[in-house]
């Protein structure tokens, strides 16, 4: 007699780069026997199509900001009956909402914003200093110890609107090491990459990428024109990719670097499809990119990169590939003096002069990254 796998609906992180680090869970949820659905928003749900495990993805109809209660009670009908557990991977009240609505008995995620009866099965967040890497946190909630014996399934919940009393306390669990060794993998079929570089005009191998933006602010961003020296100090050209929104950036970089070698660089940025933007990344012969969504990308394809980090931290969001390179200058000993602001998490460098110092993003020479890559290439 064959039993039915367990039907599990996940709702996705928010960010490209979060949803690539949960790729692990979902390949564990998968081995043990679980039929995954994945709920995400739009320009989320493409990363969950490169992963083979995940049998179906939804695509929700939210957006950012506000509850939106009317929309998710009417997926919610839609959904009621379809699965046996849900993952609630974001720490939001609102992304709680919809397993509750849909009456999916089995609820599992971290405790958040008052989710005291949204949630069957809560963990309590590590604390700062224990925080694991996002990889592992995302991990841990496939394990059993993700029940909270403070909330049986026959306790009351509070309305899901409420936002009640502040969580109560629970013993602190030390973050385990079971999961530091996971590694994110995306996969696209080799019939979807050719199609896309023919409708880009690419060649595999023959060009490098640039991720020159990230989404949290400039404080993560290398300089335009250090992005712009490494392109000229490159064997290939090199193509620009991010949203429309960064679209400016990449242009400076552009105009900068051909006006030294004409024809260097160009700039796709908010011209291609999320699908295109992946299947260019993985056919590249290598990545230099900001601590952002496409680093993620760039290290769950396997492709030789150099990540450079500044007001964030790599022990936090690693790039979690052996073909990655990081560059932070924070536990760089010979770099002087040292920099006791990092990682300040900040959008913006808030040091003086005005707008920011921003020596931890400055002071990392393109001559270094060109070095590190060689180094990555040279290994592969």
């Amino acid at each position: 007699m064959t039993t039915s796998p367990t039907r599990s609906l996940v709702i996705a992180p928010q960010w490209i780069g979060d949803a690539v680090m949960t790729e692990p869970l979902l390949r564990r949820l998968q081995a043990r026997g679980e039929r995954l659905t994945v709920g995400a928003l739009l320009w989320v749900a493409p990363v969950y199509r490169a992963m083979p495990q995940v049998a179906e993805v939804i695509e929700f109809p939210f957006t950012h900001g506000g509850v939106q209660l009317q929309a998710r009670r009417a997926l919610a009908r839609e959904l009621a009956g379809r699965f046996d557990v849900a993952y609630v991977l974001p720490n939001s009240l609102k992304s709680a909402l919809l397993p509750l609505l849909a009456g999916i008995p089995k609820r599992v995620g971290y405790r958040g914003e008052s989710r005291f009866g949204l949630l069957t099965h809560r963990l309590q967040n590590p604390s700062k200093k224990q925080r694991p890497a996002m990889v592992a946190f995302y991990s841990r909630l496939c394990t059993d110890i993700a029940v909270d014996t403070q909330n049986p399934l026959q306790s009351q919940p509070q309305s899901p609107l409420s936002t009640g009393a502040p969580e109560s306390p629970a013993s602190e669990p030390v973050p385990s090491r079971e999961f530091d060794q996971d590694q994110p993998r995306l996969h696209l079929p080799e019939a979807q990459i050719a199609q896309a570089l023919q409708a880009l005009a690419l060649q595999r191998a023959a060009y490098y990428v640039f991720a020159p933006g990230a989404e949290y602010g400039p404080a993560k961003r290398w300089p335009a024109a250090h992005f712009a020296e490494l392109a000229r100090q490159l064997d290939l050209p090199v193509i620009l990719l991010g949203s429309a929104k960064e679209a400016a950036l990449c242009d400076e970089i552009v105009a900068t670097a051909n006006a030294a070698r004409p024809g260097r660089c160009q700039s796709l940025a908010g011209k291609t499809t999320l699908a295109q933007a992946f299947a260019a990344i993985a056919a590249a012969k290598g990545v230099v990119s900001n601590d952002s969504g496409l680093m993620h990308v760039a290290a769950a394809f396997g492709v030789p990169q150099v990540a450079i980090f500044g007001s964030s931290s790599p022990v936090h969001t690693p790039p979690l590939s052996a073909r990655a390179s990081v560059l932070w200058l924070k536990n760089d000993a010979n770099y002087q003096p040292p920099l006791d602001c990092a990682p300040c998490f900040q959008r913006e460098c808030p040091l003086p002069p005005a707008g920011g110092h921003l020596r931890c993003l400055r002071d990392i020479q393109p001559q270094a990254v060109a070095l590190q890559l060689a180094r990555k290439l040279a290994n592969f």
